[in-house]
C-alpha cells in the first residue's frame, strides 16, 4: 500500500476528526479512501453516461478496437 500526504486546510481537518469521533469511519484514511473510491465511481458513471449519449447522437467508433486504437 502506498501512503501519500495531502496538505488539508482547517475546514476540511475539522470534518474528518469530526466524522472519526462520532464514529462514523474508524480513521482518517478509511474516510480518505472511501472519498476517493467514491470520486473514481462518480468519474466512471460520468463517462459511461457521456458514451450513452454519443452512442444517442450517433458518434460511435466502428472497426477492430485494436486498430482503432493504434491510430490514437
Amino acid at each position: 500500500m502506498t501512503t501519500i500526504t495531502v496538505p488539508l486546510n482547517t475546514e476540511l481537518n475539522e470534518f474528518i476528526n469530526e466524522q472519526v469521533k462520532l464514529g462514523k469511519v474508524p480513521n482518517k484514511a478509511e474516510l480518505v479512501r472511501a472519498a476517493i473510491i467514491k470520486y473514481k465511481e462518480d468519474t466512471l458513471i460520468t463517462e459511461l453516461l457521456k458514451a450513452k449519449q454519443e452512442a444517442k447522437e450517433g458518434k460511435l467508433f466502428t472497426g477492430d478496437l485494436d486498430v482503432l486504437a493504434k491510430r490514437f
